[in-house]
């Protein structure tokens, strides 16, 4: 930890009052919810497109991706892989759908497949989703900031957090996707920025970086073995897919954002444009990873000292530093990759640089949860107040209950984030987190699509196996030895996967049943 030099505290707060300003710009066009929901659709398809590549850019990116490639390899990068099949799914089918719904919400056509159940189920999970991707992010965001200034981890999510919800709440979506362009552009620099200096501070540069990747096998993509208890190429593929669909088809916030692009054709072009951006910039964080582990390689003794931070971090208050050193000793490089990056920040950049590239990371933190913030409030509104609460809520009302919904959403990220203070590794938790909760909003959705003779019984009873199988595979590991033959065998990624096809199947599987005895 250290203190930030002035000019870098300058260039945070800079930024900082740049976000609240746009928020304060864009206010005095927020007359109406359709304005502050889908900025009357006028948004141009190539910032739409930057906006959803930065919300897929998040801190969980900036800083997950190069800890998970230091301390392993390049096994998740399949994920950013399987994102043009999942968008040219999203192209063909749901963005058409939700162009011609018309309805903000991405919820709003279950309840007229399903019934009113289906649309609160999953909403539901939309909103647990979204807060475990808000917490995991404000957690990311403050496990750097505190390793660069020594500020608490708590005051670091609370202050961000209070910013964020500034210029989010008067700003509205189209203050959300304008800030986001500029924080899409700020970050990719950043990224840049630390690989350039990786290299410049590696002794043989880039050659030296290939050299000791390869010797210690960090740019493997995972077991090509049809292997599904491990954490194999296949079973990141398959999880990469399901998840991206789940964004591209499901997630409020892209669906959202289709509806800010003033046609479908330029909503399709965003996700296009997002895809195009995202792979390029997700392989560039991994390289960031493996330089991060060459430059250490050569620097012994500085991962020592990374090492025994993180083993006193996790022993309780008071161990002695004999202790901390045996605990030290048993970790391992994926114990203490999230740790790398900052540290490499602290010591590496320059005055003045530094301040920027913090900016970037809270750039791509920010960019998400605002808009998670946004597109929670919108479906809390759309599909609680004014379905069940006030269905003739005049225009002020409605555009009033947005504005409160999205701070309230904005304090329980931070309370989500203070929750995961501890955690091992940001990616992890969030991938897992995602993963129990999107399963069965696909899965419902996929049923509506592959039977149209699937009826409201059919998918209760779907449901219902499918939340069971969720449940079991989240939490079998309690169960005791004895009983080990009962535990999920598989990957946590494949939750997701087991999941949706649970409640896809099962559904179908039912329609099928039914039309033949009938």
């Amino acid at each position: 930890m250290k203190n930030l030099p002035l000019i870098d505290i300058a260039v945070i707060i800079a930024y900082l009052l740049a976000m609240v300003l746009v928020g304060v710009w864009f206010s005095r066009k927020n007359k109406s919810a359709d304005q502050f929901t889908k900025a009357s659709g006028m948004i141009p398809g190539w910032a739409v497109g930057i906006s959803l590549y930065a919300t897929f850019l998040s801190s969980n990116t900036f800083l997950g991706v190069p800890g998970k490639a230091f301390g392993s390899n390049w096994n998740s990068l399949v994920f950013s892989l399987s994102m043009p099949l999942a968008a040219w799914v999203a192209v063909k089918y749901f963005v058409p759908f939700y162009r011609t719904a018309g309805g903000v919400s991405a919820y709003t056509h279950l309840e007229h497949r399903f019934g009113p159940w289906a649309r609160t189920y999953a909403m539901v999970c939309f909103l647990l989703t979204q807060l475990a991707r808000m917490g995991s992010i404000f957690f990311g965001i403050a496990l750097s900031l505190q390793a660069l200034t020594g500020y608490d981890m708590t005051t670091i999510m609370v202050v961000t957090g209070i910013c964020i919800v500034v210029y989010t709440v008067l700003g509205g979506m189209e203050a959300v996707i304008w800030t986001e362009v500029a924080q899409g552009i700020l970050l990719t620099f950043g990224g840049l920025l630390i690989l350039y200096l990786i290299l410049a501070n590696v002794a043989g540069g880039a050659a030296a970086v290939l050299d000791i990747g390869m010797a210690d096998q960090k740019f493997s993509l995972g077991s090509f073995a049809p292997d599904f208890v491990g954490s194999s190429f296949w079973v990141i593929l398959l999880y990469g897919f399901f998840i991206n669909l789940n964004n591209f088809g499901m997630d409020q916030n892209y669906v959202q954002r289709y509806h800010t692009a003033p046609s479908a054709k330029e909503a399709a072009k965003s996700v296009w444009l997002c895809v195009k951006l995202y792979i390029p910039i997700s392989l560039l964080f991994f390289v960031i990873g493996t330089g991060l582990y060459a430059y250490y390689d050569q620097h012994p003794e500085l991962t020592e000292t990374i090492r025994l931070q993180a083993a006193a971090e996790r022993l309780p208050v008071g161990t002695s530093s004999d202790e901390i050193q045996r605990f030290a000793s048993t970790l391992v490089p994926a114990d203490y990759g999230d740790k790398i990056m900052p540290h490499f920040m602290v010591n590496m950049i320059p005055v003045g640089l530094l301040g920027l590239v913090i900016s970037a990371i809270m750039a791509a933190a920010m960019s998400t949860i605002s808009s998670g913030m946004n597109a929670s409030a919108t479906v809390f509104t759309e599909d609680i107040y004014r379905r069940y609460i006030r269905p003739d809520s005049s225009g002020s009302q409605t555009l009033r209950v947005l504005f409160v919904a999205t701070a309230v959403f904005g304090v329980l990220g931070i309370i989500t984030g203070i929750s995961m203070i501890g955690v091992k590794s940001i990616l992890d938790v969030w991938w897992e987190l995602s993963g129990i909760f999107a399963g069965g909003m696909l899965g419902l959705f996929l049923l509506g699509i592959i039977s149209k003779h699937a009826r409201n019984s059919d998918a209760i009873i779907a449901v219902i196996a499918g939340v069971l199988a969720i449940l079991w595979m989240t939490f079998s590991y309690l169960i005791p030895e004895q009983y080990d033959y009962l535990k999920y065998p598989l990957h946590a990624n494949m939750i997701i996967v087991v999941g949706t096809l649970v409640i896809s199947l099962v559904g179908a599987g039912l329609a099928r049943v039914r039309r033949f005895r009938d």
